[in-house]
């Protein structure tokens, strides 16, 4: 079973989620993941909240830790549906993925957002399908 840096490594080629958006992976274990991210002027929209589209990055992140952290197989986005529940006020935002049903090629996710203060960000349901991954290039 990858350690947690190993999976932190492994994720640092998500270059969007990590080094643009600055998410970070808190816990990483077999169909549950949690993530972080600081809030910073680059996420904030014309009100001065995070912008849905920073939520949606760190939530969609967090669901691929939670799918694919500990998996030989690779998971990806199929369908998403999210709710955005209230604007944040704090200073980091935390995703939580849990897997709710693994089947062979499918799952369902559901993923939690709130702040440092508490508050209820957004809500988020994550149909991911599965596949055997793509073949490595031999070296």
């Amino acid at each position: 079973m990858p350690t947690l840096d190993q999976i932190r490594a492994c994720f640092a080629g998500d270059r969007f989620a990590v080094e643009v958006a600055g998410a970070v992976i808190d816990i990483a274990e077999p169909g549950h993941a949690v993530c972080s991210m600081p809030i910073r002027p680059i996420h904030l929209n014309i009100n001065s909240v995070p912008m849905g589209g920073a939520i949606f990055t760190l939530a969609d992140f967090a669901f691929a830790v939670a799918a694919n952290g500990h998996s030989e197989r690779s998971t990806v986005t199929q369908q998403v549906s999210i709710t955005f529940l209230a604007p944040s006020r704090g200073k980091t935002l935390i995703a939580e993925a849990r897997c709710l049903k693994a089947g062979r090629t499918t799952c369902l996710y559901a993923v939690d957002v709130t702040d440092d203060l508490g508050a209820q960000i957004a809500h988020l349901t994550v149909n991911g399908y599965t596949m055997d991954p793509r073949p490595r290039e031999k070296s």
